[in-house]
């Protein structure tokens, strides 16, 4: 059987038509839809490059250079293409939340945010995603819980607003909403988390690793899966390699202080304290009013022997947080390990894997921290 030709793309037959007729500004723009219809945004770039060499780009045009910077990930050009579609008078729901996305692409989340009015995320749910998770991002708590309640009724049934809701409900501590709305999304890899964190909170780090894993599947870099998942693995006795996810996550994280604080306390369990005090300083470094991070350097320095330093640094721990976990150990290890710095380290291994209270150990509560903080 003789095989069959392949018929030329429409790009490509486009920009055969081009060669007779260079500057048909009519046929270049056709050119340029049909090569970002085909995923060649280059081509669809140097289209539109050539059509601006001749003449300004039309609405239509303008508005399709700034889907092709989007595509190409090229987020600071796609916010001035949209920029300038809107300073123009172009104002549909669609160009704000191109606009507002590539803004919160580029971490310029101030900017992004007001373009989300009400008619925009009440018409376009992903919209309405991307305001409550920037509301969230800016830790405008208050306003984020309002939206996202007014929000998941307009859209009750879109995966990744839901999702968001559940991220959200999470640091609200409203595991009813969490939960909901996390069954709601479906496999989307943030409601996994929700769902892996909700199990890990009832002590079941063996389905909550099953959760993280299913998330980081669809998302490796998500930093709330690695930690939950190294978590799970620390309160399943692998504590080194806890010690490591966590610490990616707290990584890609940047200053989610909680996560710095359970990557800390996993390499301290691992028997790396040096790698512990360092996580404990960054948290500290990047927030030193958290009360969790100055107690654990406290119990650090008491530990090292330097116990007028742990204890100044406990009385700080103290004032921040009176029923920090971190500043009640260090305060123990002070009135019991009476200076004596081997005393401490005994006092120290005792306490760590004692129940306290719900029945947890003091270690297995601070490193709850790492979904929080």
């Amino acid at each position: 059987m003789t095989a069959q030709p392949i018929a030329p793309s429409r790009f490509d037959r486009l920009s055969s038509y081009l060669e007779a007729d260079p500057a048909n500004l009519a046929l270049i723009a056709d050119a340029a839809d049909a090569a970002f219809a085909e995923d060649r945004f280059d081509d669809a770039e140097a289209m539109l490059a050539r059509h601006e060499a001749v003449a300004p780009l039309g609405p239509h045009e303008q508005h399709l250079a700034g889907l092709v910077a989007m595509r190409q990930l090229d987020w600071p050009r796609a916010a001035e293409r949209f920029e300038a579609l809107m300073a123009e008078g172009a104002d549909a729901p669609a160009i704000r939340f191109n606009l507002a996305w590539s803004l919160a692409m580029d971490k310029r989340f101030d900017e992004a945010l007001p373009l989300l009015d009400e008619a925009t995320s009440a018409e376009l749910p992903q919209a309405a995603e991307l305001e409550v998770g920037l509301l969230h991002q800016l830790a405008d708590f208050d306003r984020a819980e309002e939206r996202a309640r007014a929000l998941i009724l307009i859209h009750p049934d879109h995966r990744g607003l839901n999702a968001a809701v559940s991220t959200l409900a999470m640091d609200i501590e409203d595991p009813e909403l969490a939960a909901a709305t996390a069954e709601k999304a479906g496999d989307h890899p943030a409601a996994l988390v929700t769902l892996g964190t909700l199990v890990l909170g009832e002590d079941d780090p063996v389905q909550a690793g099953e959760l993280f894993d299913a998330a980081l599947v669809r998302d490796p870099k998500s930093p709330r899966a690695l930690v939950g998942r190294g978590l799970a693995r620390l309160l399943t006795g692998d504590q080194a390699e806890a010690a490591r996810e966590i610490d990616r996550g707290a990584e890609l994280f940047g200053d989610h202080l909680g996560s710095w604080i359970a990557a800390g306390w996993a390499y301290v369990l691992a028997g790396d304290r040096a790698a512990g005090t360092a996580r404990f300083e960054k948290a500290v470094e990047i927030d030193d009013s958290f009360g969790e991070a100055q107690g654990s350097l406290a119990v650090m320095e008491i530990l090292d022997g330097h116990v007028e330093e742990g204890r100044r640094r406990t009385e700080i721990a103290l004032r921040l947080d009176r029923k920090g976990f971190a500043a009640a150990l260090a305060s123990m290890l002070l009135a019991a390990g009476e200076g004596d710095k081997e005393r401490a380290q005994r006092i120290f291994d005792i306490a760590i894997n004692t129940p306290i209270g719900d029945g947890r150990t003091l270690a297995r509560s601070l490193a709850r921290m790492g979904m929080h903080g």
